[in-house]
């Protein structure tokens, strides 16, 4: 099984960017954590990074036929990013959106997720530890579309 963790615009600057809201750890410990959680997981995966939509959506369109769920922190550009739900409807993947920060508390303007349209859950507010709960809610459903379908 194999899944594509795809991040958004800013993430590179974890630690650096508003630590109060997005922790204090920078990005290559979330790669890390998120290496060590698809281990556990028995789960193979690719991360991927950019701070460009167009980028984000080749990506997303490339986990077709070459990876069986895909993790998608799309940041920013949740709420802006019809292309992004579009690709994600496109390759017809199961998806989980996730965020570090709740953004269902912050701005009006965070309250709409385009991605979370495309996705089969959404996972928030749990900073680096929503990575491990969407890989793992993404593998248990997998495993149980595979059992359902022999």
């Amino acid at each position: 099984m194999k899944f594509y963790i795809i991040n958004g615009p800013n993430l590179n600057l974890l630690g650096l960017r508003e630590p109060d809201i997005y922790g204090s750890e920078n990005y290559s410990s979330l790669c890390a954590f998120v290496e060590s959680c698809c281990k556990e997981a028995q789960v193979e995966c690719e991360i991927f990074q950019s701070n460009h939509e167009g980028e984000l959506v080749d990506i997303i369109q490339s986990a077709y036929n070459n990876a069986d769920g895909i993790v998608i922190n799309p940041a920013a550009y949740t709420h802006t990013s019809i292309a992004i739900l579009d690709a994600l409807k496109a390759v017809n993947l199961p998806a989980v959106e996730v965020h570090l920060s709740d953004i269902s508390l912050r701005e009006d303007f965070r309250q709409i997720s385009y991605a979370g349209m495309a996705c089969i859950k959404t996972v928030k507010g749990m900073g680096f530890e929503g990575y491990r709960q969407a890989i793992l809610y993404l593998k248990s459903y997998l495993v149980k579309k595979i059992s359902l379908n022999g």
